[in-house]
């Protein structure tokens, strides 16, 4: 891969006409191209002078089912409790296998497309085999999620030891090492009771496997835990042992300040989705307390949410957005930056999900998940002196020309090159319609 580099390495090294060379899918040098082209004159090179090469980009939550398939279709003056007991809810109800497959293919496509290489699956999946089917077509790493939660009534619900079975069966298939990756998967909230909770967290870390859920993305979690309870969602389930290294918790938008201790005391990840608060109007603004999170050391990623939340499956704008609230709510311009929101799209999100040593910056060694931006385009023009500054400011995904995964080429010119999307349109289409009659 030839352009200008940009490691996230511990220097943070930048190298102006550098390249990284690939082989077994593994990087195993990085330097100046000159250099490199003298020790391999006959090696395919991918990107030019003039291209931007980085990490491949983290989404730590994602929903590959679901609201993909009626993308930006529900309402936004609704509130999200109506946007998914009314709408999300009874989509996934109708969904087949195939739905499932169709669905985490697409939005694979859109992932890989934006210079997303590694996905965590946010657990709305009624058949895994066929999600994992469809990140595979693609190539796209993947953290598998599926339905998880034991409340009456709700699809796919089981009681608390079943659920745990389920993802126990889910780890046998795809343990810890693969392209594609098991997780300990719940719904989250306050759908989940405490054994399960617990069994759940105990399941993962006696398997080695990592465990993610959803909570308080709005005030509600907290008053259904202090209800049930007596105690706000994150110090109860501290004192249940649930939290932990192994835990990514997606949102954690509505926290006090116990929570706050007890998210940096156990080294719990959060996965943060601004463009689903902002759309959702969660209160991100008024209550959000991830800026005080990053700001003690704690463990963030960044997350694109729904289709219907986030919209964009594009972390390169969730990573400018969650930059420019944390330093309007800080007052404070040197609070984060535009490095540091590159840093969460790469390097700190393949910390929060336990992939920092393979994953996540351009070192020797590493996994060949990388990123070449074209910036031929006129908000490249002129380069800025900070290549950094301008991708996250100036920039998105729209800007991503070639992206290889494990040393795999899966983007091509600004295509998907491993699936044929052109040929899933009018599949796409009619299965929208069918959901969206399937409410009625």
């Amino acid at each position: 891969m030839r352009g200008t580099i940009v490691t996230v390495d511990n220097g943070a090294r930048v190298i102006a006409d550098g390249a990284v060379a690939v082989a077994g899918g593994e990087i195993v040098a990085i330097g100046p191209f000159a250099d490199l082209r003298a020790d391999a004159p006959r090696a395919q090179v991918i990107g030019s002078v003039d291209a931007l090469v980085t990490p491949g980009y983290v989404n730590a939550h994602q929903h590959l089912t679901g609201d993909r398939l009626i993308a930006s279709c529900i309402p936004d003056d609704i509130d999200s409790q109506a946007a998914i007991f009314d709408w999300a809810v009874p989509v996934h109800t109708a969904h087949t296998g195939d739905d499932d497959e169709l669905s985490a293919t697409l939005a694979s496509i859109a992932a890989v497309r934006n210079g997303i290489t590694c996905t965590i699956e946010a657990g709305t999946v009624a058949h895994p085999d066929r999600v994992a089917a469809g990140a595979q077509a693609v190539g796209m790493r993947l953290g598998l999620g599926q339905w998880g939660w034991d409340v009456a009534d709700a699809p796919f619900a089981a009681p608390a030891h079943e659920v745990v079975a389920r993802h126990a069966d889910l780890l046998d298939r795809y343990p810890p090492g693969g392209l594609v990756e098991a997780w300990v998967t719940l719904v989250g909230h306050d759908l989940m009771s405490d054994e399960l909770a617990a069994d759940a967290s105990e399941l993962a870390r006696s398997r080695g496997a990592r465990m993610t859920f959803h909570l308080s993305p709005h005030a509600g979690d907290a008053a259904s835990y202090l209800a049930r309870t007596g105690r706000r969602p994150f110090v109860h389930l501290d004192s249940l042992g649930v939290l932990g290294e192994h835990v990514l918790v997606a949102h954690a938008v509505h926290l006090d300040d116990a929570e706050v201790e007890v998210v940096l005391r156990t080294r719990t990840a959060v996965a943060a989705c601004p463009w689903a608060y902002l759309r959702l109007a969660q209160g991100v603004t008024r209550a959000g307390r991830h800026g005080e999170l990053f700001a003690s050391g704690g463990r963030l990623a960044l997350g694109c949410d729904a289709e219907n939340a986030g919209d964009a499956v594009d972390v390169l704008r969730a990573a400018a957005l969650f930059v420019g609230l944390e330093r309007d709510r800080a007052g404070d311009p040197a609070s984060l930056t535009a490095h540091h929101g590159l840093e969460l799209a790469t390097i700190r999100g393949a910390e929060a999900i336990g992939k920092a040593s393979v994953l996540g910056s351009l070192e020797v060694g590493k996994h060949a998940d990388l990123v070449v931006h074209d910036t031929s385009d006129v908000q490249w023009t002129p380069r800025s002196v900070d290549p950094v500054r301008q991708l996250i400011w100036a920039s998105d995904g729209r800007s991503v020309r070639d992206v290889l995964i494990a040393g795999r080429q899966v983007v091509r010119d600004g295509r998907c090159i491993t699936v044929d999307l052109d040929g899933l349109r009018a599949e796409a289409t009619a299965r929208r319609d069918h959901m969206l009659r399937s409410r009625t």
